[in-house]
C-alpha cells in the first residue's frame, strides 16, 4: 500500500516531536531528566539508535480528520517520514529497550541503577 496515512484515523506521528540526547551516564544526568520528565507531556525512550526525549503535543497543522493542514508546504522531516512500517503497523514502545512515561517509573529505573540514589539527600 502507498499511502497508510489515508487509513490511520489517530495520527500518531503527528502528536508528538523527539530529539536524540546524549547517552545520560551519571545520577546529574539522571536527576535533570527527572526535572524534565516532571513536566506534562514528557517521556523518554531508548532505542537501537540511542536515548530520546519525547513530548507529546499535536501539530498544530493537524487537520481534525488527520490530514495535514499545509500538505504541500510540509517541512522537510515530514516528507521524508516513511509508512513502511509505522505506528499505524505497531506501537512505536514495542521498539523500545527502555521508556519511561512517568516520574515515578524513570525515579524506579534510576533507583535500581543507582544504589545510593536516595542517599544524595541525606
Amino acid at each position: 500500500m502507498d499511502n497508510k496515512c489515508s487509513l490511520c484515523h489517530n495520527s500518531k506521528c503527528c502528536t508528538y516531536i523527539t530529539q536524540q540526547i546524549d547517552t545520560p551516564r551519571s545520577m546529574q544526568d539522571f536527576d535533570h531528566m527527572l526535572w524534565q520528565i516532571s513536566h506534562q507531556n514528557i517521556r523518554f525512550y531508548q532505542d537501537e539508535e540511542g536515548w530520546y526525549l519525547l513530548v507529546e503535543t499535536p501539530c498544530m497543522h493537524l487537520l481534525p480528520g488527520g490530514g495535514c493542514g499545509i500538505y504541500a508546504q510540509r517541512p522537510v522531516i515530514c516528507r521524508q517520514h516513511s509508512n513502511d512500517y509505522c505506528e499505524y503497523d505497531a506501537s512505536a514502545e514495542d521498539g523500545f529497550k527502555k521508556y519511561f512515561a512517568s516520574y515515578e517509573s524513570l525515579l524506579a529505573y534510576c533507583r535500581r541503577r543507582f544504589k545510593t540514589w536516595d542517599q544524595r539527600y541525606r
